[in-house]
């Protein structure tokens, strides 16, 4: 049936709605930090509330409980990482003139020998640097808290922040079934078995992804940090943590991760013993991730390619920020099951199947 002017009319206005709608979340980008982490975190742990529920734990309370475990981990790693993190990194940066002092010694005679090349740090200059500039290195918190207290906008959105996030995440987790009928509710009746096929298939996508690269990143994190912590890196917990965590940008986190191990082992100057740890452990990690950890827990079937989780990340922190960066790898396991769809429509279109299908009625024309 060809569709009526006042279909076609009521399509183009509901897809101006839908195009303002869209220019209105890229207007709001920079306050929608908190409602993006918020309605993130209910989607992940919105399993844990079904969990209670099932066990007749009121919604609410089941809900709180979720909310305050979660808060609880997250302001204990912060507790236990922040310091040492900053603590050690100025260890590092003390020990940094003895690293250059050994690539001189060690790295640039080979260089010179095999292509020629004369590569040379100056070590006394970084050891005066690092001696004009450690006190006041080392009052760089108490400053950027001074300037907290004065700019108030700054310190103002951080208190927002944390106060929003676990609001509206309560909110988001209590109505959670009544937010998902109200929106089967709004689709239309003749779109609603594809479009809840669609909706299935995307909560899939994200539930594999978003929960599996979860355990995958705190799994790896466990690995990486007792498994330099065995083979004797002094700074093994912050290196194998940070290496865990930023696994979920495939090669970056690893490759960053590798690269500060094997930093770290060179300014201990315990000889080689450290850095053939380090190359055991990242080559243990790195099969573990990947014949292992990700396809058990995350799964083939998401099919986010290395390029694309890339590229995805760094198109959406251009156009929307922060945000951009938070939505940036569910939005673009959504969009696979998309093309998906489209691509499932244009193999079984006449422009797709037309000349094989013309084909056969020929050669039963022939017969």
């Amino acid at each position: 049936m060809t569709p009526s002017r006042a279909d076609r009319m009521q399509t183009a206005v509901w897809a101006g709605v839908a195009i303002a709608l869209v220019a209105l979340f890229y207007a709001l980008g920079p306050i929608l930090a908190p409602f993006v982490i918020a309605g993130v975190f209910a989607y992940i742990c919105d399993p844990a509330v079904n969990w209670m529920v099932a066990r007749r734990i009121p919604r609410p309370l089941a809900v709180l409980l979720v909310i305050l475990g979660l808060g609880a981990v997250l302001l204990l790693l912060l507790l236990i990482l922040a310091p040492m993190i900053y603590r050690e990194a100025f260890t590092l940066v003390g020990r940094l003139p003895d690293l250059i002092e050994l690539l001189n010694a060690r790295i640039s005679p080979m260089l010179q020998e095999r292509f020629g090349v004369d590569f040379q740090l100056d070590a006394a200059f970084a050891r005066t640097w690092i001696t004009e500039n450690w006190s006041t290195a080392q009052d760089l918190v108490p400053v950027i808290l001074g300037h907290l207290r004065q700019g108030g906008s700054a310190l103002i959105g951080l208190l927002a922040m944390a106060f929003l996030v676990p609001v509206v995440m309560f909110y988001l987790l209590q109505d959670w079934p009544q937010l998902l009928d109200n929106t089967r509710s709004i689709i239309p009746r003749p779109l609603l078995p594809r479009a809840m096929r669609i909706v299935n298939d995307i909560d899939s996508v994200l539930s594999q992804f978003l929960r599996g690269q979860l355990s995958v990143m705190l799994l790896l994190a466990v690995f990486y940090a007792a498994g330099l912590w065995i083979a004797g890196l002094k700074f093994a917990l912050p290196v194998g943590v940070i290496t865990g965590l930023l696994v979920f940008i495939p090669y970056v986190g690893f490759g960053g991760g590798l690269v500060l191990a094997i930093l770290t082992a060179l300014l201990q100057a315990d000889g080689w013993s450290p850095l053939v740890g380090v190359a055991i452990v990242y080559s243990l990690g790195q099969a573990l991730e990947s014949f292992v950890l990700t396809p058990y827990l995350v799964g083939e079937r998401i099919g986010l390619h290395p390029v694309v989780v890339i590229f995805a990340l760094m198109a959406f922190g251009q156009l929307f920020g922060f945000v951009g960066v938070l939505v940036a790898l569910p939005v673009s396991a959504a969009i696979l099951v998309g093309l998906r769809e489209v691509r499932t429509a244009w193999l079984s279109s006449h422009l797709y199947r037309g000349d094989e299908t013309d084909a056969i009625h020929i050669e039963e024309a022939r017969k």
